[in-house]
């Protein structure tokens, strides 16, 4: 059984300036898809890796956790993390909220901010999370991405905002949070999608593909 792993560090080397940590969350356990989605093939990868790969060649990110839960042993051996650190989330059966609260929880000492994906939007973009960390202004909480006008993922979480997650609960992530907080929206129109996967209807309709990975 994996063991909670030791806080990430916050920052690299190279890093100046305001440190922004990026947090995918894939902690659920993928009860309407039938099996662990993490692992679900799109266009040759496990969909996990997708999420994992656009934040890993985001420019303006500083360093990558990714918050794990159930199946963690068989993701971990599945998935390339594309150098993330990892976070096992134990009361991911809670919902999204617990995934988040612990994310920010390992990450909060060194980050300024975090910009949060979720592990199943495989089509998200490197060029989205980038835009939406360069949006911060100094006077909103929060830069969330927007697709056709609708809001999405990426969410960008100012460090003000850490202490809230903290009393998050339910299956709702940073919704309530969001709801009354000064949120900035950005425009991500043609930089890929925050389309997400459920089951395995969707990802056959999406056209990468409906088979878990072995």
């Amino acid at each position: 059984m994996i063991q909670p792993q030791p806080s990430p560090p916050a920052t690299s080397p190279l890093a100046a300036g305001p440190v922004v940590v990026g947090l995918v969350l894939a902690a659920g356990a993928g009860r309407r898809f039938g099996s662990p989605k993490q692992l679900a093939s799109f266009d040759g990868r496990p969909l996990l890796e997708h999420a994992l790969l656009a934040m890993a060649e985001a420019q303006r990110v500083d360093s990558v956790v990714v918050v794990l839960g159930a199946h963690a042993d068989a993701v971990l051996a599945g998935v390339e993390r594309n150098g993330a650190s990892v976070v096992v989330c134990r009361d991911w059966d809670e919902g999204q909220s617990a995934s988040l609260r612990a994310g920010v929880a390992a990450v909060a000492d060194g980050a300024d901010a975090v910009v949060v994906t979720l592990g199943d939007q495989p089509a998200l973009d490197a060029r989205a999370i980038d835009r939406v960390v360069d949006a911060r202004d100094g006077s909103s909480l929060a830069v969330r991405a927007t697709y056709n006008r609708r809001p999405g993922h990426p969410v960008l979480l100012e460090r003000e905002l850490f202490e809230s997650v903290a009393s998050l609960h339910g299956d709702e992530g940073a919704r309530g949070l969001l709801s009354g907080a000064p949120v900035k929206l950005v425009a991500c129109d043609g930089l890929g999608s925050d389309l997400d996967i459920d089951t395995v209807e969707e990802l056959r309709l999406s056209g990468g593909g409906s088979t878990p990975a072995s």
